[in-house]
């Protein structure tokens, strides 16, 4: 029965995520990018500023700061794909993947920003007093597509305890016991109890304990990369021409890589890119729609550096570290096959920083896959709370903690089907409705580019 269940849940999991799906997600993000003549490129700068500004918006209406609200989403997006997720596409599609994922992201900006502003220009305030908003909501406030909003958020509260709960807490049960050899109930136990004590706290508690613990692990895998490569920076120029010779001629087979032809690399590299940054998926909206801003123009440009943060950096350090030490045409001596995932990426940092380096990757996945716990917690609730009321957010939360001891110690592969599909399913509707409602992201902007920006840029003396 269960192998008929997971023969089933493959091939729908290969639909969901074929060719169509991916052609959609990068259209979008392109269609977007055009509508609003590349603004997420020109503004980008303006972005990160506001996104690591000391000035934040506390006295707008919301939950959290802008900063907080960006760093719950990327709490949710920066995890085991920007190790494992990077090197799967290098491993299948060759080094010009990583080409392809860049150009995913840089699409995906303009994604993220329309989702984000449609996500604050919707929102509503729960019978709590908090803000609640996402794609459920521009689906029927925005729409009056009720139907789809409900579909929308009965995928992203199922698919959540697999691919941001159970899924990461199985990852962290494997990297404890494989570098520390520490039993996998032992660490079910603490990971509960350390996501206990922030989730059911609310939004304000996993953005404060976000808003330190992302900046902490990105900025030590960034470095333990960035050691690596400065430690081979002559041999980055040809590194960087492999990455991009490969994009678009395709590469040969060599050592233990079986050779990839230019289509391998755009679609293990747009399909990585998509699910390591989620831009179009509708995840990252949900969160910032708890921020405290004066206009949806403003986080949306906070937002969107979430894609440029998860992507360009921290995956862009995973795949110049796979490609500098060669570590993508290793062959295994045991299997006599090439590695993959995060075996492949732990085999890289091993080389480049020998007896250490490995070390950098499991605490990176630790990290990574408990900030995804956290950051997929609130999204998960608030679908929740959209189909059920906010009654239902306590008993969300506890069943969410249990889930995390419960994936430690389970066997996988059919709660991860089941969630690869939901979590693909979630961004049919997404889409629909960015395309749908386009109208609204590009009058929301110029609203804030020719009356807010403007008269900032005036009053201060700045330049545009």
């Amino acid at each position: 029965m269960e192998a008929a269940i997971m023969n089933f849940l493959g091939k729908a999991g290969s639909i969901v995520w074929g060719p169509p799906m991916l052609v959609l997600l990068v259209g979008t993000g392109l269609f977007l990018t055009l509508r609003l003549g590349f603004y997420s490129f020109r503004a980008l700068p303006y972005a990160l500023s506001l996104a690591f500004s000391r000035n934040q918006d506390q006295k707008s209406q919301g939950d959290v700061s802008h900063f907080q609200a960006l760093m719950t989403a990327l709490a949710a997006t920066i995890g085991t794909g920007n190790i494992a997720g990077v090197a799967t596409a290098v491993a299948l599609g060759g080094p010009g993947a990583v080409v392809w994922m860049w150009l995913t992201a840089l699409v995906g900006m303009a994604t993220k920003y329309g989702e984000a502003i449609l996500a604050i220009k919707y929102r509503i305030v729960d019978d709590r007093g908090e803000m609640a908003g996402g794609p459920m909501y521009f689906l029927e406030r925005g729409l009056g597509w009720k139907w789809l909003a409900v579909l929308f958020a009965l995928f992203g509260a199922l698919a959540g305890f697999g691919i941001g709960n159970m899924v990461q807490s199985n990852s962290v049960a494997d990297a404890v016991l494989n570098t520390f050899g520490i039993a996998k109930p032992v660490t079910g136990v603490v990971l509960a109890v350390l996501t206990a004590l922030v989730i059911l706290g609310g939004i304000k508690s996993i953005g404060r304990v976000t808003g330190i613990l992302v900046p902490f692990m990105a900025v030590f895998y960034i470095i333990g990369g960035l050691i690596i490569i400065l430690m081979r920076i002559g041999d980055l120029p040809s590194a960087v021409a492999l990455l991009f010779k490969a994009a678009f001629t395709g590469h040969a087979a060599v050592g233990g890589f079986a050779g990839a032809s230019v289509m391998m690399a755009i679609r293990y590299g747009v399909a990585r890119g998509v699910f390591s940054n989620e831009a179009g998926l509708g995840s990252a909206p949900i969160a910032a729609a708890a921020a405290k801003t004066d206009h949806p123009g403003r986080q949306a440009l906070v937002s969107m550096t979430g894609t440029f943060l998860d992507t360009i950096i921290v995956c862009s350090i995973t795949g110049l570290v796979l490609a500098l030490t060669g570590a993508w045409t290793y062959l295994d001596p045991v299997t006599g096959k090439g590695l993959t995932g995060a075996s492949l990426t732990t085999h890289a940092f091993n080389t480049g920083l020998p007896g250490f380096g490995g070390y950098i990757v499991a605490m990176g996945i630790m990290l990574f896959a408990y900030s995804t716990i956290l950051g997929w917690a609130y999204y998960g609730e608030k679908c929740a709370e959209y189909l059920l009321g906010t009654k239902v957010l306590l008993p969300y939360r506890w069943l969410w903690v249990i889930s995390v001891f419960v994936g430690t110690a389970a066997s996988l592969p059919l709660v991860w089907d089941l969630a690869d599909v939901l979590n693909g399913l979630m961004a049919i509707p997404n889409l629909i409705g960015l395309i749908a409602l386009s109208g609204v992201i590009v009058s929301e902007t110029k609203d804030f580019v020719e009356n807010v920006r403007a008269k900032e840029i005036k009053s201060k003396g700045l330049s545009a």
